[in-house]
């Protein structure tokens, strides 16, 4: 092999024929020289000092260099570096296992094999209609429970696809899974903090390759109909440069289907302008849902004007997604299980994690035998899905909550890769009606468009018929119970089904007081009446149960109930 002329971009490596392209920022006035290693080697093989730099970037080309057998590093006045534009890193296939680049441990792959997507595509799936589903790629499988044979991994998640899709998730959303350094005084079990952003985790890869698994894993995804968003959050620091690169190249290389950004860390102007990512969902985290609706579960009080604006608002214009339980915080579970964080096993005395969890034990700390307890704990569990998903924004459900999944009430499980912070999935076995629960109030979900209309419903006349396609109502139809110490809502839909063309009418009744309330039901259209189709008690009714009388509709306490004009 010998060097030759290379260019300075792009950044990393790139390929042609026989020919690889080197190209490296360097802080101004240090020296920067190549190191190529046979692939499995303990030292370099060869070296390269890297002398031509246009700006701060120090280019080379290697011609007759086979990247199926060699491996690169940098050294940097002395010191070792990994290539941060890395696309994939040798050395760091075992999880938890410490490695140290200035030993030639960590090195940057050069291999560029062909992979058969088989003509897969991202699948554009337009934004009213996701069901998203959050989840951590080794912490999704890695519980014995699982019952996958390749646990914590990419092919873990493709195992579990037939269970998503039998739930009705169509997105999935992963915490990182490029490489970082998950060793440490404490375990980063979550991937926050600097990484190798271009580079797929190996850990993550069953077969020890993290590019090909993670792309195995889109393309099953996708031919399960279901959309893959990673979280991107991006260390501090970042340039904005690189963040951008790394979107496109994820678009292009894995089909990647969207990305969840940090606002305050991404260029998020330059990402939305970007042609390339044009059509490619663009998301980001917001408390805004979570805080009211959880406030609102537990009975606070004001929370009705807050409650009616966000059931109704559609906050993908904002790139915003709704949920009330996310990787960072409690488990829906632990939600109606603690009224205080319990992280003392973080090893931090309990200062880690936010105090602010807007959660209720439902009258005992933790784990309680008290059957009073356990069906409150039950009833509001449900009511917070029906609030979810009856609401109009994308909903998207933290992975194991829909069936009881608990991290002990640690709301900050970042360094716990051990049960506390794995997916417990004995609870499918021991809940088996919470999740027939959640899996029915998904399919009401899609069998009422009116739930999911592509643009925010206004309040104003529904086509010709007088009717607003949202209005709210309280003991009296249309009279909203606004006061302060109001916790009680009902909201009236009317739309038309797309499908189907036809005039569909909902009507959802929200009792969160511990007192039994009174609903009016909205007269209907001439030779149309109500009948109740879910409830918090009752579950999803198939055929549903006639409203004996709509004037004067009884709602137990801490009750939703869902009523379908037919």
């Amino acid at each position: 092999m010998r060097a030759k002329k290379g260019k300075p971009l792009p950044l990393g490596i790139s390929i042609t024929g026989s020919s690889v392209n080197f190209s490296v920022a360097v802080p101004e006035g240090k020296q920067c020289e190549l190191l190529l290693y046979k692939a499995g080697s303990a030292a370099p093989a060869e070296q390269f000092p890297m002398e031509e730099s246009v700006g701060e970037v120090h280019f080379l080309a290697v011609e007759g260099l086979d990247p199926a057998e060699y491996e690169y590093n940098y050294r940097i006045d002395g010191e070792v570096v990994v290539d941060p534009y890395a696309r994939g890193l040798s050395g760091r296939e075992a999880w938890g296992t410490e490695r140290d680049a200035q030993k030639h441990e960590v090195r940057g792959v050069l291999r560029c094999d062909g992979y058969d997507w088989e003509g897969d595509r991202p699948l554009m799936i337009p934004q009213n209609q996701i069901l998203a589903y959050s989840l951590h790629v080794r912490g999704f499988t890695k519980h014995s429970s699982s019952g996958v044979e390749r646990k914590g991994t990419f092919e873990g998640v493709i195992e579990k696809l037939p269970y998503l899709t039998d739930l009705g998730i169509n997105q999935i959303h992963c915490m990182p899974v490029y490489e970082f350094e998950e060793c440490g005084r404490r375990r980063n079990y979550w991937g926050y903090g600097p990484g190798w952003f271009f580079a797929p985790k190996s850990a993550y890869s069953a077969c020890g390759d993290g590019g090909k698994s993670l792309k195995d894993m889109v393309k099953a995804c996708h031919k399960a109909g279901i959309e893959v968003v990673l979280e991107m959050p991006f260390a501090q620091g970042t340039p904005g440069q690189m963040m951008e690169e790394c979107l496109r190249y994820y678009l292009l290389e894995y089909h990647v289907d969207g990305f969840i950004l940090n606002p305050f860390t991404a260029p998020m102007e330059g990402v939305c302008a970007d042609p390339l990512l044009k059509k490619t969902k663009i998301l980001v985290h917001d408390l805004g849902y979570q805080t009211v609706m959880r406030r609102f579960l537990k009975g606070d009080e004001g929370m009705v004007r807050d409650v009616m604006y966000w059931l109704r608002h559609k906050p993908e214009a904002d790139r915003m997604f709704n949920a009330i339980t996310e990787q960072s915080g409690f488990t829906l579970q632990d939600l109606v299980s603690y009224d205080g964080k319990h992280n003392e096993a973080n090893g931090e005395d309990n200062q880690d994690g936010t105090d602010y969890n807007y959660s209720w034990n439902c009258g005992a700390e933790g784990p309680s035998r008290k059957k009073t307890v356990a069906e409150l704990r039950k009833n509001q569990v449900r009511n917070a899905f029906f609030l979810l998903l009856t609401s109009q924004g994308t909903p998207c459900i933290l992975a194991g909550d829909e069936f009881g999944n608990s991290q002990q009430g640690n709301n900050n499980v970042y360094c716990q890769d051990n049960p506390v912070g794995w997916v417990n999935w004995a609870g499918l076995k021991n809940h088996p009606e919470l999740h027939a629960f959640v899996k029915a109030l998904i399919a009401l979900r899609k069998k009422h468009p009116v739930l999911w209309p592509e643009e925010e419903m206004t309040g104003m006349s529904y086509g010709n018929r007088g009717i607003p396609d949202v209005s709210y109502h309280g003991e009296n139809a249309w009279k909203v119970p606004c006061e302060v110490s109001s916790r009680q809502l009902g909201v009236f839909y009317n739309g038309e089904d797309p499908g189907t063309g036809e005039e569909e009418h909902l009507f959802i009744a929200y009792n969160m007081h511990w007192l039994e309330h009174t609903f009016a039901l909205p007269a209907l259209p001439k030779g149309k009446k109500w009948y109740r189709v879910a409830s918090t008690s009752e579950g999803i009714l198939q055929e549903g149960i006639p409203a004996e009388d709509p004037r004067i509709t009884e709602i137990e306490a801490r009750t939703v109930a869902v009523f379908a004009g037919r």
